[in-house]
């Protein structure tokens, strides 16, 4: 009877799901600077992802040197005007190298946007996996798991990430090696979030009848828990990608991260804090790409929190005037309706 009764709702879960994701994306597109960053974010994975389509159209390459285009006499300044823009290089070209700015830009954000999104999904995999099981686990199992998870919470991420990158040999490639570090040691703080919802969730009556028809943990923990956890871990990790494309660009600034020639924004930094006055453009196109990631991704993530928990207000305050806009007459009848409902009751009595 249990089995025949999961069958018969399954289809309306699914039905429900379905229609929570439809509701979702309609609230996050009344969101007009989430929609606005969204837009951003895919254009921005877009580029990264036609880097070696954009390039081929410039007709240039991201470790190529062109020596004819440095004027050596000024210490390695571009010649012409604006870093040496022209319609063979788009940008103009790197100080000391004559690299073409356009295609290590672009490259640089496939670098650096992959390593974020792939840390990113490592952390995910990793919180899912601990939280669950230490809430599921309970007794033994939770307190290992947990005093473990606090270890890894309490590590300063810099500082270790500092430290392995610095012993690994050079060999190893550097994007891939990022990537593993940041979402090795990053986990914790996810990983509390979930053991911490699933035991709200655990207490649930749906929960306790699949339990009760026969269920094993594991697939309690996949078919009833995994839909429940997906708002809140949505949430941080539209929070983690812009953290960890700062902390790439971070490492790679100080120079223990991606090295040359491989491109990536942070590295591009590295070098252009010497030439910021002979070549600003150095300076301001990788910074600026980051800066522009990074605001997009956080501003994309206050949205996805807001829609996922319509609840919660907007932390930045963007987007939000025509929430505010339609509750300003309700809250301003309220008063109205109390006062109408008082005298009805005065009335009848």
């Amino acid at each position: 009877m249990s089995e025949a009764l999961v069958a018969t709702q399954a289809p309306e879960a699914s039905a429900s799901g379905a229609s929570g994701a439809r509701l979702f994306w309609r609230r996050l597109r009344t969101q007009r600077a989430a929609t606005f960053a969204a837009g951003i974010v895919a254009l921005l994975v877009l580029v990264a992802l036609a880097a070696p389509l954009l390039t081929a159209l410039e007709g240039q390459d991201p470790t190529t040197y062109h020596p004819s285009l440095i004027d050596s006499a000024r210490g390695g300044v571009p010649t012409g005007s604006l870093g040496g823009l022209s319609a063979d290089h788009w940008l103009g070209v790197e100080p000391q190298t004559g690299r073409d700015l356009f295609a290590r830009l672009v490259y640089g954000a496939r670098v650096s946007l992959g390593v974020a999104f792939a840390a990113t999904l490592i952390q995910v995999l990793l919180g899912l996996v601990v939280g669950v099981a230490a809430a599921l686990g309970g007794g033994w199992v939770d307190q290992l798991l947990s005093r473990i998870t606090d270890i890894f919470v309490a590590l300063p991420l810099m500082v270790m990430s500092l430290a392995l990158l610095a012993i690994v040999p050079q060999s190893f490639p550097r994007p891939v090696l990022v990537t593993l570090v940041i979402g090795f040691i990053a986990w914790g703080s996810l990983a509390k979030i979930v053991r911490a919802q699933t035991l709200t969730l655990k207490g649930l009556d749906y929960v306790s009848a699949a339990r009760l028809s026969g269920w094993g943990t594991w697939r309690i923990a996949r078919r009833e828990l995994l839909p429940g956890l997906a708002a809140p871990v949505i949430t941080y990790a539209s929070i983690l990608v812009p953290v960890n494309i700062s902390t790439e660009a971070a490492l790679s600034f100080l120079g223990v991260g991606v090295k040359p020639p491989t491109p990536s924004w942070g590295q591009m930094l590295t070098a252009a804090d010497v030439w910021y006055q002979a070549a600003p453009q150095y300076l301001l196109l990788p910074a600026g790409a980051l800066f522009v990631t990074v605001l997009a991704l956080t501003v994309l993530g206050d949205g996805v929190r807001t829609a996922l928990d319509p609840r919660a207000a907007s932390r930045l305050g963007v987007g939000t005037g025509r929430r505010r806009a339609t509750a300003t007459p309700a809250t301003a009848t309220a008063p109205a309706n109390a006062e109408t409902a008082t005298a009805a009751k005065e009335e009848t009595a």
